[in-house]
């Protein structure tokens, strides 16, 4: 996997010329200078790789199924890559940042050139993820020996190359193996280039890093720090400090750049769009601090509880978080040049529970944001525990000790593995069993020129060859917000898709991610009846759990005739302006805001058809602000409103840049929305732009106004 130390060469391996002797070749030569007990660690976790491959044949009647639809996501990416049409999900639509890993999709783009296509295509990328984590297996056994001893790199990679987790990844054809090889490698180099406090190698792998996974950028940041702090520590020995060798060790901040500076130009955000659609920053209409904090320190006690063995021992064996802490604080305390070191990787590592624990997604697909750093947390733990040992005080039960612990470890991962093994085959059954079946379907009997809207994107675009826009927002540009907003906004941003855009069947499920679907089915923009159900006939586990949250998978025909009926006024009269509640657009250049009466009550988005209207709107719970524009100063104005009222309290004040005007009477409650109108005088309409407030006529106590706000007309 890679050469030793150069002290311990000096010692096992005398130089061939020094001797008298001379290799044969170069291929003598080479293994000559490799540690075989890496070598073999390796092939410990390739054969772990191909066990997980066979499990998921096994199950899936010998073809490879991935466990995840996002593994299609990344495989369209690559391919559209390769064909020359660089991160369109679709040909010829605008970039999108739908793929996670922009290095990644250049891998997979290359494999697409070289000719790894069709079923090849997803047997490279199982491949090399199982290839890069029997490197990475390799690195860590050296990691091991160096920092610690020999014993601790044979611990450390019998445990990583026995990971279940890790296989799991590895083996699912994401850029786990691929971030776990990086993340492990620019490590195992830092260690070999910090003796001479020059950095060559250590910022490319950094740059490669941080461009693999927004969690590996975390890492190689820190990383950063610690080259440079080694740099800047070498002027004591050299006398003078070293510019140019530090401002090379931030090269990894160049590779950063680079990547949002590319999302900046090509898609207008520096926010890449899985990050719109998941993060706690974006996922709800409304941010509050509050509550951002509680759901972040909920998947923050998620994950310590995940990797400390208290949420079952899958991923950990019990206290393996506390092992971990105490092996970073042993080596910095017994290892002093390596102290900046082990600063970046407790740093990198909270950095990344921090980060990843910002997102709606953090604990699903079996934690697969944590699973390529598990190779350096499972070293680290291995030290924690040769720590513990040196309590004790004679040297042969100290050894006793030491391995005791860690065979109880590796009892621990030995129980877990047929387990991952098995989670692995039935996952990618339960693919098989929706989304890979829908897209067979889709490819085989609708149109090839239907556009087709979706949930899971991956393998429906992949495998069913047809146009997607995907309703989330992940692979299709500005649908993020709309999902999360709700099922109104959803409506309102489909709609305003060219009609040739517009999805002509969607392939969906009602629940979470993504905004609830029942509603197009019960105003009309589905067909009544689905063209195709698929039914989720994997088993769930004990607890009721799937990789799918879903058990019903439909496809439906849609139908647009009644599109756009919600903009026309209910009442006659000259339009001087139009905020259409729920369409985000209009909002925006509204500046419309919910004014919410309770902080976490999400002013969500509804769709409702009543007659042949069909109109979205967003639920209130207190008021309503936004700008009317385009007026003429002096006449007196009509806002003309369609609402729902569901409470008690039908009656808000009404404010025009701050005056207040009087009380409306909202109408009655039911469930048919009312079409209600208020008259502010001429002389309120002091400029062509007024902000008109709505809000409770008590302001602070309840009962407050409830109601679902669907539009208003300014007419004068």
């Amino acid at each position: 996997m890679s050469t030793t130390t150069d002290a311990d060469t000096a010692k096992t391996s005398p130089d061939p010329e020094e001797s008298g002797t001379r290799p044969a070749g170069r291929g003598r030569r080479f293994l000559a200078r490799r540690d075989p007990l890496a070598w073999l660690l390796g092939c410990l976790a390739l054969l772990g790789g191909a066990v997980f491959v066979i499990v998921d044949l096994a199950w899936n009647q010998g073809t490879f199924i991935a466990p995840l639809d996002d593994v299609y996501i990344h495989l369209q990416y690559g391919r559209q890559l390769g064909e020359g049409h660089p991160f369109e999900f679709n040909t010829g639509d605008p970039i999108s940042t739908g793929a996670s890993s922009l290095l990644y999709s250049f891998v997979l783009a290359a494999a697409w050139v070289l000719g790894f296509q069709d079923g090849g295509f997803i047997g490279f990328a199982v491949g090399l993820g199982i290839v890069c984590t029997a490197f990475a297996t390799g690195l860590a056994y050296h990691l091991g020996r160096v920092l610690v001893n020999r014993a601790i790199g044979v611990w450390t990679g019998v445990l990583v190359g026995l990971s279940g987790p890790l296989l799991w990844g590895a083996a699912s054809g994401m850029e786990v193996g691929l971030t776990a090889f990086l993340a492990t490698a620019m490590v195992y180099v830092f260690v070999r280039e910090r003796p001479r406090q020059r950095f060559r190698l250590t910022p490319l792998l950094g740059a490669l890093l941080a461009l693999v996974r927004p969690e590996g950028m975390v890492l190689a940041l820190m990383l950063c720090g610690a080259m440079v702090w080694t740099v800047f520590a070498a002027r004591r020995d050299e006398g003078r400090f070293r510019f140019g060798r530090a401002l090379w060790c931030l090269f990894p901040l160049v590779a950063v750049a680079g990547q949002y500076l590319f999302y900046r130009i090509a898609t207008g955000t520096f926010t890449a769009n899985g990050v719109q659609s998941k993060s706690h920053l974006n996922d709800r209409p409304v941010f509050y601090l509050g509550e951002f904090v509680d759901r972040t320190v909920e998947n923050v006690r998620g994950a310590v509880g995940f990797f400390n063995g208290m949420i079952g021992q899958n991923y950990a064996f019990p206290g393996m978080l506390v092992a971990f802490l105490i092996g970073l604080v042993y080596v910095f305390a017994t290892r002093r040049q390596w102290r900046p070191l082990l600063i970046a990787v407790a740093l990198g590592f909270a950095g990344i529970v921090a980060s990843v624990s910002t997102l709606s997604s953090a604990l699903i697909h079996e934690l697969r944001y944590f699973q390529p750093f598990l190779p350096l947390y499972i070293l680290f733990a291995v030290c924690g525990l040769y720590g513990v040992s040196r309590v004790v005080q004679r040297e042969r039960f100290r050894r006793i000790a030491l391995h005791t612990l860690l065979t109880i470890a590796l009892l621990f991962s030995l129980a877990a593995l047929p387990t991952w093994a098995v989670r692995f085959g039935w996952e990618s059954a339960t693919i098989r069993d929706t989304d890979v079946s829908a897209a067979g379907w889709v490819k085989g009997n609708l149109p090839p020129d239907a556009v087709i809207g979706v949930k899971d994107v991956g393998a429906v675009a992949y495998l069913g060859e047809h146009r997607v826009v995907d309703t989330i927002g992940l692979a299709t540009n500005g649908f993020a917000e709309a999902s999360n907003n709700g099922t109104g906004s959803l409506y309102e941003k489909l709609r305003e898709l060219p009609e040739q855009q517009r999805p002509d069947y969607f392939v969906v499920y009602e629940t979470w991610p993504g905004a609830s679907m029942r509603p197009f089915l019960e105003t009309g923009v589905f067909e009544a009846e689905p063209e195709m159900t698929f039914q989720l006939r994997a088993p769930r586990d004990e607890t009721g759990w799937s990789i799918v949250p879903f058990n019903e998978l439909g496809v439906y025909k849609a139908n647009w005739v009644l599109a756009g009926t919600g903009d026309q006024p209910p009442r006659p009269g000259d339009v001087r302006d139009y905020v259409n509640v729920g369409a985000l657009d209009s909002e925006e250049q509204h500046g419309y805001t919910a004014d919410m009466a309770q902080p976490r009550v999400q002013p969500y988005t509804q769709l409702r058809r009543q007659g042949d209207v069909i109109d979205s709107g967003r639920y209130i719970l207190g008021g309503e602000t936004f700008t009317a524009r385009n007026l003429e100063p002096g006449r007196s104005m009509t806002i003309t409103g369609r609402v729902l009222p569901s409470g008690p309290e039908r009656f808000v004040r009404v404010r025009v840049d701050g005056r207040d005007l009087g009380i409306w009477n909202l109408g009655p409650r039911g469930d048919r929305w009312n079409i209600r109108t208020f008259t502010v005088p001429g002389d309120a309409v002091t400029s062509p732009e007024v902000q008109v407030r709505l809000e409770p006529v008590r302001p602070l106590l309840s009962p407050y106004p409830e109601y679902t706000s669907f539009g208003y007309w300014l007419t004068q």
